[in-house]
């Protein structure tokens, strides 16, 4: 959706905002920014590195989206048509299913100047496991291991990949896993020219990019900004945006000064009050693009009230759903009760739940818990957040359950869930790859409840959650091959976790990105993929 409000622009000359945005990453006040580059205010301090392999926050999947070609990749002006040819041009799955051969394209050359070829391909490959950092097990869930790549993982000639693996899995699951931030293609010669002791180039990736998409990494200053040009050996049509400069802005009413001055194009991160305050700005727009990440809350089972299904069913109707979208979510999140995102294979938009306190509290009565109880929700230190918390708190009281609310940082929520200590847990998941098993295999698989296991990526096992039949659904639906079956299953499996699952799914996010009138096609990434500046017109 796009919303346009009446324009006012002030403006100085171009050649003079190009030299001081040349020569220093601060932004001239009361500006207009030259039209072929693209100025962003943004929060940033999430970025880490820029390896492909390594790489496993927003910020960076956005910077290797546009530096990096994937062997497939989403087209971003028709995300909804899936996967697509990208550095190889076509694929052959062989009889039994266990092995995928792929043909390189011809063209594509890195920004080093190097072809790009199947052994480069190869080797950032087999690199991303063997490197074994936190991203790698999208690629290891299909039994690739550091100690048989060179079997796995081969280029008999520079036209030629070959994925060896261990079962036959559907081949959209694995050509979905492809296309996340891992399945990046580095240049081989240009990263082991700079490898030391042994890391394959790790640590200068780092902040330095060896790719072949529309970018080339310029500059990157932590907590403060980053900058792509032009990669000159783009195989692609060549962008209308020569550079992108992305400014680390904490502030939401500093972006949007920002943004109303003309200092920059593009406002990402911009709160609900701040949008309803660009109403009657003169050039500028908000942009809605809905986004894969979930927002909801979940009930440790090793709590023994927490683990009566009735209890559960009253608090999933003595939550607000309208009443918190329409209010300090508005615009931002939309309800959703399912575990998978819209847009994604097997979505349903199925809302069984509604505020209702005289269901809920007759469930609670009917579970013996007609008096009440305490719990404590853990909620990390995020205004958003905290303010579901405190509905929760009050809609959940209207029926007798006292909640207290622990407020921490980001980190010390996560370390109680991952340990298993909280009550209720309060958060946001967002996909790790563009494959409905992102989320089902968290959601809804569990092998191995035991403390032991330790499986702390996994939703379901954080929560304690025993689902030994759904366990087995979850794997059934990434082997199989024709594509209406699996997204059947994947319709059924939600509708199962939804009246079932200790999970209270309820909203999926809209960012919002508001932007000078001029700019056209900003596409942040849909619910599959990051940003694309390499279509962007002003």
């Amino acid at each position: 959706m796009t919303r346009h409000t009446p324009a006012r622009t002030m403006r100085i000359g171009a050649a003079l905002l190009t030299a001081a945005l040349l020569s220093s990453t601060a932004l001239t006040a009361q500006a207009e920014t030259p039209p072929n580059m693209l100025v962003i205010a943004q929060r940033i301090d999430d970025i880490k590195t820029m390896d492909p392999a390594e790489s496993f926050e927003f910020t960076g999947a956005d910077i290797s989206r546009n530096v990096y070609e994937s062997l497939v990749d989403f087209d971003p002006m028709d995300l909804d048509s899936g996967f697509q040819p990208a550095l190889a041009e076509s694929w052959e799955v062989s009889e039994d299913g266990t092995q995928i051969t792929f043909t390189m394209a011809d063209g594509h050359v890195f920004a080093s100047g190097n072809p790009v070829t199947a052994k480069d391909a190869e080797f950032s490959l087999r690199r991303a496991v063997m490197l074994n950092k936190t991203p790698s097990f999208i690629l290891t869930q299909f039994g690739f291991t550091p100690d048989n790549v060179e079997e796995t993982i081969v280029a008999p000639d520079e036209k030629t990949l070959v994925l060896k693996l261990d079962k036959a899995y559907a081949v959209s699951f694995v050509l979905n896993c492809l296309a996340a931030t891992i399945g990046g293609i580095v240049d081989m010669e240009t990263v082991m020219a700079n490898e030391v002791d042994g890391d394959m180039g790790n640590a200068w990736l780092r902040d330095n990019t060896a790719g072949s998409g529309p970018y080339k990494l310029a500059s990157w200053k932590p907590d403060e900004s980053y900058t792509l040009d032009l990669n000159p050996e783009y195989a692609g049509d060549a962008p209308a945006m020569k550079r992108v400069i992305v400014q680390h802005i904490q502030e939401s009413a500093t972006q949007r000064l920002q943004l109303e001055r003309g200092d920059v194009d593009i406002a990402r991160n911009l709160s609900p009050e701040d949008v309803a305050g660009l109403e009657g700005v003169d050039s500028v727009k908000v942009v809605d693009e809905l986004r894969g990440r979930l927002m909801y809350w979940s009930a440790n089972q090793k709590n023994e009230i927490l683990s009566n299904p009735q209890v559960i069913e009253a608090m999933k109707y003595a939550t607000d759903y309208t009443g918190m979208q329409d209010s300090f979510l508005k615009g931002q999140y939309i309800t959703h009760q399912s575990f998978l995102p819209a847009t994604f294979m097997g979505a349903i938009d199925d809302t069984p739940y509604s505020f209702d306190i005289e269901k809920a509290k007759g469930l609670l009565d009917e579970a013996g818990y007609g008096d009440g109880f305490d719990i404590t929700i853990n909620v990390r230190d995020a205004q958003e957040r905290i303010d579901i918390g405190q509905s929760l708190q009050n809609t959940w009281g209207q029926i007798g359950i006292n909640v207290e609310m622990i407020v921490g940082t980001g980190a010390q929520t996560l370390d109680t869930y991952r340990a298993r200590e909280h009550d209720i847990y309060l958060g946001a998941w967002g996909p790790d790859y563009p494959d409905p098993n992102t989320n089902a295999g968290t959601f809804a698989y569990n092998p191995d409840n035991s403390d032991e296991a330790g499986a702390t990526g996994l939703l379901a096992w954080r929560n304690a959650w025993e689902l030994p039949e759904m366990s087995e659904e979850t794997l059934a639906a990434v082997v199989e091959q024709d594509s209406a079956k699996r997204a059947a299953m994947y319709e059924e499996l939600q509708r199962e976790h939804m009246e079932v699952s200790p999970f209270g799914m309820m909203f999926q996010q809209i960012e919002q990105n508001a932007m000078q009138s001029g700019v056209e096609h900003f596409v942040a990434g849909g619910a599959t993929t990051a940003v694309s500046y390499w279509v962007v017109t002003k």
